[in-house]
């Protein structure tokens, strides 16, 4: 297949998606709200999908099979099972709770709920910034993505910068001009694409490798260790502990977040969160089975490169190879076109409007979001041409930085007590800890000792229970403020 078609493949679904788009503005209404949540009115199939795509980035397609690939098949139980079922458990836990608390009060960010529930512009501007923080480098990620995405597949005629330039365009155009409701609306389609292709992918490996049972001996017979749990390169406590931070994280990542509270009813959300581990599973299983069996499989991975299309570059004709690459750009927007969306949002909803003009009007928000998604995306596509760490660094960093937000907001949600000191201090400090170890440079993908403490355990799970033991702490021994009103999350179910 030549250049140009393999190009056309993947420039043409984007084109598909972009037109989806396109139909969304012409249905949207210019509020706010409309342009942010939809009004509020998403269903159980398109919250599902939009939740199941939005989650789907360069991660899935392109650092799960590498990791799968380097460490063994575990990370499916990880990510597939141990991840799956958390998240479903924090959907319900978290997000019914903020569902039920947005709709009464008409909250469009976590930042907004907590700074009013707290009567604190600061924690409001607090929240907003740190998931700002650790939002720009999983925004990022999925332009690095694209960027190697391209190299593999054009066997390096398109640069790794073309392919990175490709989707931050698409991405501003799109999002700019859609907002939720065409973001939510292209995802159903990239989610049914991105199931749909991965497993043929699969199919089309395996078959070429003699079947399930050839790819597995394969395997063991090439990489031993790769039969145990924990494969010899991972301590048990490191896989435990990083599944439970990856489902924390996941819950406070802004895109995800946002969707507590777009729900058009309670009965929606519940049944999206109790389908959700099926349809996880149903995605992981063949991505990450995919890099594992790569291990044993009779081809060369260069250093560096991504296992995915140097599998399917040797068994699967460049047509289908370049169709998967197309899934893999559809996983990657459909999670960059959400972050920009939510990033936009903490930006207008709880710095632009609380800290520079309090009266700006429903519409005015809106194009000043439009703007900050241009500006987002292109600060971002700009840092990815540096390459600062490899896809696994990056979105495990960011996972990480938005976990440490997950047990304040729960003691916010559940805990009347909870008071505005308590929270800052719940959230900041270990915050400011995590970025030091960040920046020392002290956190990367392979867990050396530096990355642990005691007993081989992630260190983002010990600030985990430090922000949570912080803010129950400070909580006890400091006395509400007048501005707080606990009556705001005193909520009866739907």
């Amino acid at each position: 297949m030549t250049l140009g078609v393999s190009l056309g493949v993947v420039v043409g679904y984007l084109v598909v998606a972009l037109a989806l788009g396109l139909v969304a503005y012409r249905v949207s209404e210019t509020t706010a709200e409309d342009y942010y949540l939809a009004s509020r009115s998403i269903g159980t199939l398109v919250l599902l999908f939009t939740t199941f795509a939005t989650l789907l980035s360069a991660f899935t397609f392109f650092g799960g099979p590498n990791l799968a690939y380097a460490a063994g098949p575990e990370w499916l139980v990880v990510m597939g099972t141990l991840d799956g079922v958390l998240f479903a458990v924090l959907w319900y836990v978290i997000g019914y709770k903020q569902w039920l608390i947005g709709a009464r009060n008409g909250y469009v960010t976590l930042g907004e709920m907590l700074g009013d529930r707290f009567g604190s512009t600061g924690l409001r501007a607090l929240v907003a910034g740190v998931s700002l923080l650790w939002l720009f480098p999983y925004v990022m990620l999925q332009q690095m993505g694209a960027g190697e995405a391209l190299v593999g597949l054009t066997d390096g005629a398109v640069p790794y910068w073309g392919g990175a330039a490709l989707i931050t365009g698409f991405m501003i155009l799109y999002v700019a001009v859609a907002g939720l409701r065409g973001v939510a609306w292209t995802d159903t389609l990239q989610g049914l694409f991105m199931l749909s292709i991965v497993w043929v992918a699969a199919a089309w490996v395996v078959s070429a490798l003699g079947g399930v049972g050839a790819a597995t001996e394969g395997m063991l017979a090439a990489r031993p260790e790769f039969g145990s749990f924990g494969g010899g390169t991972y301590s048990v406590g490191f896989i435990v502990s990083t599944a439970i931070t990856i489902a924390f994280g996941v819950t406070m990542f802004p895109q995800i977040n946002q969707r507590f509270f777009v729900a058009k009813s309670g009965t929606v959300l519940k049944r999206s969160f109790a389908l959700w581990p099926v349809l996880v599973l149903l995605l992981f299983l063949p991505a990450f089975m995919l890099g594992a069996w790569a291990a044993g499989a009779p081809i060369e991975v260069p250093e560096g490169a991504n296992v995915l299309p140097v599998v399917l570059n040797e068994y699967a004709p460049a047509w289908f190879a370049a169709l998967v690459v197309a899934g893999a750009m559809a996983a990657m927007m459909s999670s960059s076109d959400s972050m920009l969306l939510s990033g936009s949002s903490y930006f207008t909803r709880d710095l632009y409007r609380p800290l520079i003009d309090a009266d700006a009007s429903e519409r005015r928000e809106a194009w000043i979001a439009r703007i900050g998604v241009a500006a987002f995306a292109t600060l971002a596509f700009v840092a990815s041409l540096f390459r600062p760490g490899t896809l696994i660094e990056v979105g495990d960093t960011a996972f990480s930085g938005f976990a440490l937000l997950a047990l304040p907001v729960l003691c916010a949600l559940y805990w009347p007590r909870t008071t505005r000191t308590g929270m800052i201090a719940g959230v900041a400090v270990p915050q400011a800890i995590y970025l030091a170890v960040v920046l020392s440079g002290v956190v990367g993908a392979v867990p050396t000792l530096p990355r642990t403490v005691l007993g081989g355990w992630d260190v983002a799970l010990g600030l985990m229970v430090l922000s949570g033991a912080l803010t129950v702490g400070v909580s006890l021994v400091t006395a509400p403020t007048e501005e707080s009103d606990a009556s705001r999350f005193a909520v009866v179910s739907d």
